[in-house]
C-alpha cells in the first residue's frame, strides 16, 4: 500500500479519500459534537452558535465536517510540500501519516477550535516557505501576523505561534527590525480590530473573552493519550535522525524549511499547556508538521516490504484503540 501513497498520482488523492473513510469510520460511527470546554475563541463560538441554528446538537454532522476539514488539510499540506519539492520526487506520504496518526485519539477528530488553526497554520508554514527567496518580505510578515492573529481569535493559546514566526526569520531572512515590528502590527492588528467592532457595538462581554489564556502542568493518565504521543514523538525523531543524509543534498532553501517545520513541531507542543484547562485535544496541532517526519520515515525505507509492516503496525495499533480498547 505504501508505494502508492509514495507515488505523486494525482489518482492517489481517490485512494486517500477511501482510507480516510476506513481509518475513521469508527469516529464517524460514533460521533461527538463540537469542543465546548471553554477554551475556544470569538470567532469559534460564533461559528458554533451559527452552525447550531442550523443543525442543532447533530453529532454526526459536527463529525463528518471535522473529517471533511481533515482531508482537505491533508491535501493542501502536500501541495505545499510537493511544490517547493521537500522530497526527492511528489508524494502523498504526509498526507497519510496525517490521516493515519490523527486518528489516534477521538478528540483529534472532534470539531474544534485546533481543526481551523491547523488550517490557518497551513497558509502561515506556506508562507513562510517563501520568506527566504523575497528580497523585501515586509507584506508577507505582515500577513503571516495577521493570519496568527486570526488563529488566536479561535484558540487564543494559538498566539504562541508567534514564536514560529520569529524564529522562522531568523533562519530564513538575515534580521531586519522593520519586518519584526511589521509581524508584531499584523498579529495584533485583528485582535485590535475585533475588540474595536465588540466595544461599538456594546458587547463588553465578549471582549472580556479574548485574552483567554493560563498556564498548566497536567498529570496525564489517559494511555490512550500517552499511545498517541510516544507514536508521533517516535516517529518524529526517526524521521528526523534519517534526513540528515539526504538534507546534505538539499538546496539551502529546502534546509531552511525543514528547519522551521522542526521549530513548528516544539512550538505546537507547547501550545496546550497555556490553555486555562488543558486538553490533549490541542496537539492535534502537533501532527501536521509531524506528519512531514513520519512521511519520510516511510519515504527513507526503501524496502517496500518492512515500510508496509510499520504501516499496518501503526494501522493495527488505531484499530485496535478504536474498536477494542
Amino acid at each position: 500500500m505504501i508505494k502508492y501513497f509514495r507515488s505523486g498520482n494525482p489518482l492517489t488523492v481517490l485512494l486517500l479519500l477511501i482510507y480516510t473513510l476506513v481509518i475513521k469510520f469508527y469516529y464517524l460511527l460514533h460521533p461527538a459534537t463540537y469542543v465546548a470546554d471553554g477554551s475556544g475563541g470569538v470567532l469559534y463560538d460564533l461559528m458554533v452558535k451559527w452552525l447550531h441554528g442550523f443543525v442543532g446538537d447533530s453529532p454526526f454532522f459536527y463529525t463528518s465536517i471535522a473529517v471533511m476539514i481533515m482531508f482537505l488539510q491533508s491535501l493542501l499540506f502536500t501541495r505545499i510540500i510537493n511544490h517547493h519539492r521537500l522530497f526527492p520526487k511528489p508524494t502523498y506520504l504526509p498526507a497519510m501519516c496525517f490521516l493515519l496518526f490523527t486518528s489516534m485519539l477521538q478528540s483529534w477528530n472532534t470539531f474544534s477550535p485546533a481543526l481551523f488553526v491547523n488550517l490557518i497554520m497551513l497558509w502561515v508554514f506556506a508562507s513562510i516557505t517563501e520568506l527566504y527567496t523575497r528580497t523585501s518580505a515586509r507584506d508577507v510578515v505582515f500577513n503571516i501576523g495577521f493570519a496568527l492573529g486570526v488563529c488566536g481569535l479561535f484558540y487564543f493559546p494559538s498566539i504562541i505561534f508567534c514564536l514560529l514566526l520569529l524564529v522562522s526569520m531568523l533562519i530564513m531572512r538575515a534580521f531586519r527590525l522593520a519586518e519584526w515590528i511589521i509581524a508584531i502590527m499584523g498579529l495584533i492588528c485583528p485582535l485590535y480590530l475585533t475588540g474595536t467592532y465588540l466595544f461599538l457595538t456594546n458587547q463588553i462581554a465578549l471582549l472580556r473573552r479574548i485574552p483567554n489564556i493560563g498556564f498548566s502542568l497536567p498529570l496525564i493518565t489517559d494511555y490512550k493519550v500517552w499511545g498517541a504521543m510516544i507514536a508521533c514523538v517516535l516517529f518524529f525523531v526517526i524521521g528526523w535522525l534519517l534526513l540528515q543524509r539526504p538534507l546534505k543534498k538539499m538546496l539551502i532553501q529546502g534546509r531552511k524549511i525543514w528547519a522551521a517545520l522542526i521549530i513548528f513541531v516544539l512550538v505546537a507542543m507547547l501550545v496546550p499547556f497555556f490553555n486555562t484547562h488543558f486538553s490533549p485535544a490541542y496537539w492535534v496541532l502537533a501532527v501536521l508538521p509531524v506528519a512531514m517526519f513520519a512521511g519520510n520515515v516511510f519515504w527513507s525505507v526503501t524496502n517496500e516490504t518492512f515500510a508496509n509492516v510499520i504501516h499496518f503496525i501503526t494501522l493495527a495499533y488505531v484499530i485496535v484503540m478504536q474498536y477494542f480498547s
